[in-house]
């Protein structure tokens, strides 16, 4: 004999088995939310903490440019050393814009992900609540001899 849809969904062995199936779905995918979320705070600390150790460099390199003055304009190996600190305070700046930029990036990309997970598991969450309703009916009719 042939069972159709609704016959086996009424069979409460089965309907346990389609309500775990979809709270598991959608048990992964509030932790995957949540995974996305952790992910987008660690990305924006990391990338504070390499802008503030950008800044704490350059600070450096100036503080030791002012500390210590030129002795010598005329000797080139002394320029050219402060000219060396001066464009490794400007690569960091560089490396400081690109990191804002990548992680800027990053966040949206995870941000997007983020969305799409929500939207999906609101998807989910719905149709587990109409399947829920429509096992409590068939069930209810069910007891009282309506559908069988």
């Amino acid at each position: 004999m042939v069972m159709t849809d609704l016959q086996e969904v009424k069979n409460p062995e089965t309907a346990v088995a389609v309500e775990d199936i979809g709270k598991e779905k959608v048990e992964a995918l509030q932790d995957s939310i949540q995974e996305l979320g952790v992910m987008v705070k660690e990305r924006e600390a990391l990338s504070n903490e390499v802008i503030d150790d950008g800044e704490r460099i350059n600070m450096e390199i100036t503080n030791f440019l002012e500390e210590n003055k030129i002795k010598n304009p005329e000797d080139p190996v002394e320029v050219q050393e402060r000219s060396a600190l001066r464009r490794k305070k400007v690569e960091i700046c560089e490396l400081q814009l690109n990191e804002k930029i990548n992680c800027w990036r990053d966040i949206a990309l995870l941000k997007k992900e983020l969305r799409d997970k929500e939207k999906e598991l609101s998807e989910r969450e719905s149709r587990l609540n109409m399947l829920n309703g429509i096992l409590e009916s068939d069930g209810e009719n069910v007891m009282k001899g309506g559908i069988e």
